[in-house]
């Protein structure tokens, strides 16, 4: 079973008339998704490729039935379109827009806990969502997915979430669902509230957490598979060699002082009992001998 996204999730995409949105909007509708809408006030009434243009969220919502949204929209309007799909009615927002403020992001988060606490957001600056064979929202490449589990995937990188997807699939393993988190200060969507969503999914049997180093998430984490995850974790942490205060990549990725450093998140994480990847080529490798340890392969 997927999580968050499957089969029935019905998405509109504010951006879908940009160039970006129609290339990826249509690439993901290609796939199976159901892009049921679009939004631009300014050109409600028309279409891309057959999918009707909505002036609003809300109007995709009430006439096209619409429950989740993409935004892929410039980071100066990223934050409005964020809170104009949570009040149009949407249940799970996909904010792919990178760049986007601090100040914005830290207004978006605390106006969907404080007013659309129902509402869950993945990203910003995330790579988006795919549940293999079912939906696919965002930018991970399908080509290197393999449908039905029992692995799930969170990633704070875009391109490790490609690269473990890859290293899965050409060891003959599926996977239930990818969930990109993003990687910028603050995520609407944290490491945990993925672990719970695949700790819940019977399909499941073992996750791949991908981290960075930057914050405390990773830290946060293994508190969690500690105290509420039974499934093997097997987990990757990029920025080894990253000097203290340089940013690598991520807005979030920058080691200050000792907190956040790779070494760190590794230790926690193998403390509770994740095997630690020391480079992404062996996640295959490590999920292999998780899945096998439980009876699953």
């Amino acid at each position: 079973m997927a999580v968050f996204v499957d089969e029935n999730t019905r998405v509109v995409v504010q951006g879908l008339t940009g160039s970006q949105g129609r290339f990826y909007g249509l690439r993901n509708r290609d796939y199976g998704t159901q892009i049921v809408a679009g939004t631009n006030p300014r050109k409600a009434g028309t279409d891309v490729e057959g999918i009707p243009i909505y002036a609003t969220v809300a109007e995709a919502v009430e006439q096209a039935g619409a429950n989740t949204s993409f935004v892929i929209v410039p980071s100066a309007f990223a934050a409005d379109a964020v809170l104009e799909a949570a009040a149009g009615g949407v249940k799970l927002i996909v904010c792919v827009t990178e760049h986007i403020p601090a100040h914005d992001q830290a207004r978006i988060y605390n106006t969907l806990k404080r007013d659309y606490p129902d509402v869950t957001m993945l990203g910003p600056n995330c790579a988006g969502i795919l549940s293999p064979g079912k939906a696919n929202i965002g930018f991970t490449p399908t080509e290197v997915a393999k449908p039905g589990g029992p692995v799930g995937v969170v990633s704070r990188s875009g391109t490790l979430a490609y690269q473990a997807l890859y290293e899965l699939t050409a060891a003959g393993i599926g996977q239930t669902t990818c969930v990109g988190i993003g990687g910028d200060p603050v995520p609407g969507t944290s490491f945990i509230d993925a672990l719970a969503a695949f700790e819940a999914d019977p399909e499941t049997k073992a996750i791949v957490l991908i981290g960075e180093i930057g914050g405390s998430a990773e830290e946060e984490a293994a508190e969690y598979i500690q105290d509420n995850v039974s499934k093997p974790v097997v987990a990757y942490i990029a920025g080894v060699t990253a000097p203290p205060g340089k940013k690598m990549g991520h807005a979030g990725a920058i080691i200050s002082g000792n907190k956040g450093t790779a070494s760190a998140k590794m230790d926690a994480l193998t403390a509770v009992g994740a095997r630690v990847a020391q480079n992404p080529t062996e996640i295959g490798g490590l999920v292999q001998e998780a899945l096998k340890e439980i009876g699953a392969l």
